[in-house]
C-alpha cells in the first residue's frame, strides 16, 4: 500500500467515534481486555487534545477511518507522541510510519527540539516502529520503555 491510498488530516469531530474505538479496539486486542475508565480523553477527543492546543490526527482510507496518532507540548521544545493506532487489517502497509513522520514534522514545525514516546516493554512491535523512525531508547524499567528522538 502507499501513502496514495490513504489520508493524514487532523481530527474533526466526526471522527470522534470511530477514533475512540480504533484506539480502545487496539488496546483490548493488545492486553486482552479493557478498561474505558482509564482513557477518559477518548471521551471528547477535540477537548482533551485540540482545545488544549495539542495535535491529533487521523488517517482515512475513502470513508475509514485506519489510524490515529497524537502529539502533546510537553513545554516549549519537547512533544511527546501518543495514542498511534492502527487498525488491526491496515497494519504493516506504512500507515503508522506515516503518522509518527507526520508527527514528527509537526513537532518541527512548532520549534520542538525532542519528542519523547512512551510503551510497555512487550509491544515489540510499537518499539520496532519508533526506532525505524529514528527513535533511540534513553530508560527502561520494569513496565515501560522511554524512547526520543531529538530533532536538531
Amino acid at each position: 500500500m502507499s501513502s496514495s491510498e490513504w489520508l493524514i488530516r487532523p481530527f474533526e469531530p466526526g471522527d470522534q467515534k470511530a477514533a475512540r474505538e480504533l484506539i480502545l479496539d487496539g488496546l483490548g486486542e493488545h492486553f486482552g481486555w479493557i478498561d474505558e475508565s482509564r482513557n477518559p480523553d477518548l471521551d471528547d477527543i477535540a477537548a482533551s487534545y485540540i482545545a488544549s492546543g495539542h495535535v491529533f490526527i487521523v488517517a482515512r482510507i475513502g470513508a475509514c477511518l485506519v489510524g490515529t496518532g497524537a502529539l502533546i507540548s510537553e513545554g516549549r521544545e519537547t512533544g511527546r507522541i501518543v495514542r498511534v493506532s492502527v487498525a488491526r487489517e491496515q497494519r504493516r502497509r506504512g500507515i503508522g510510519r506515516a503518522l509518527v513522520e507526520h508527527l514528527v514534522q509537526t513537532a518541527r514545525h512548532r520549534g520542538m527540539t525532542r519528542i519523547v514516546v512512551e510503551t510497555i516493554k512487550e509491544w515489540g512491535d510499537a518499539i520496532g516502529l519508533y526506532r525505524c523512525c529514528g527513535f533511540r531508547e534513553y530508560d527502561r524499567d520494569e513496565a515501560d520503555v522511554h524512547l526520543a528522538l531529538k530533532l536538531r
